[in-house]
């Protein structure tokens, strides 16, 4: 027969695991809210949430719309979570905003990518060349700093993309003499045939047929980039028992394989 003490000693016990492994890791034992944008990462989710589940961890992912800003649903409690968006715009939203947010996880990139009808690389650029970029200061910085890596370009002393933006006035150096086309991503996707290279964000060129690492002719790289896309929760919430089981989900073997499989190389994965 067990004790009373050990009654009240198991009793504790068990209460303990159900607030650190029951379906919700919440008090009030509710699902956790996680915020994401319709299409690719709504897909995801779904999994990442069924796979928490398994793991006695309760995620439904809900679809912001239209111009509902989820950092701003987050920081005001509506959200326990989000995934939608990388470091730089997290960065600018707290600068602007004073949201209390943190990153917690990487989770894919959507690469920028430059392609062209003429060439099968950036080196075989010839002088004089015709290159379209984005005119958003995000996507302008990320094409820029990909013709850097390339050796087409030189920027500033002291740009680093994890603090700040480039634009063309702040390419020091172009010994090929690119002549430079800023348009809008949308429109970049369209003229490619007009251009001897464009660069042009992952959406837009998914939707005219190219995948980046099946069709770029320069990706932008995994490693060491600001522009990977994160999970955020609330500075208040970085340490919570739920945050770390949140990730696992995310990073698991099923995830990692859905994404390789369902977008066949137009998002990334980066765990």
């Amino acid at each position: 027969m067990i004790s009373p003490f050990f009654k009240r000693l198991l009793g504790a016990a068990l209460a303990a695991a159900a607030m650190f492994h029951g379906p919700a890791f919440s008090a009030d034992n509710r699902p956790l809210k996680v915020g994401v944008r319709g299409g690719v990462d709504e897909q995801i989710w779904e999994v990442v949430a069924q796979v928490a589940k398994k793991n006695g961890l309760a995620v439904e992912p809900v679809v912001i719309t239209g111009t509902a800003s989820p950092n701003e649903a987050l920081n005001n409690g509506d959200l326990d979570a989000n995934a939608f968006q990388h470091i730089p715009f997290l960065k600018d939203q707290i600068r602007q905003r004073g949201y209390k947010l943190v990153s917690v996880a990487n989770t894919l990139i959507s690469p920028i990518a430059f392609y062209s009808r003429k060439y099968k690389s950036l080196e075989a650029l010839p002088q004089g060349a015709k290159v379209g970029i984005p005119n958003d200061p995000s996507n302008q910085t990320r094409a820029l700093v990909v013709l850097r890596d390339h050796g087409l370009v030189t920027l500033r002393d002291g740009f680093d993309p994890y603090t700040g933006t480039a634009t063309l006035a702040d390419v020091t150096s172009n010994p090929r003499k690119l002549e430079f086309v800023e348009s809008a991503s949308v429109v970049l996707a369209r003229s490619l045939p007009d251009v001897d290279a464009a660069a042009i964000v992952n959406s837009f060129a998914y939707q005219a047929g190219l995948i980046a690492t099946r069709d770029g002719i320069a990706v932008e790289k995994k490693e060491n980039n600001p522009y990977v896309n994160i999970i955020a929760v609330r500075e208040a919430d970085r340490n919570a028992p739920w945050v770390p089981e949140l990730v696992r989900a995310y990073h698991s073997d099923e995830v990692r394989q859905f994404i390789l499989s369902k977008y066949e190389g137009s998002v990334i994965p980066v765990f």
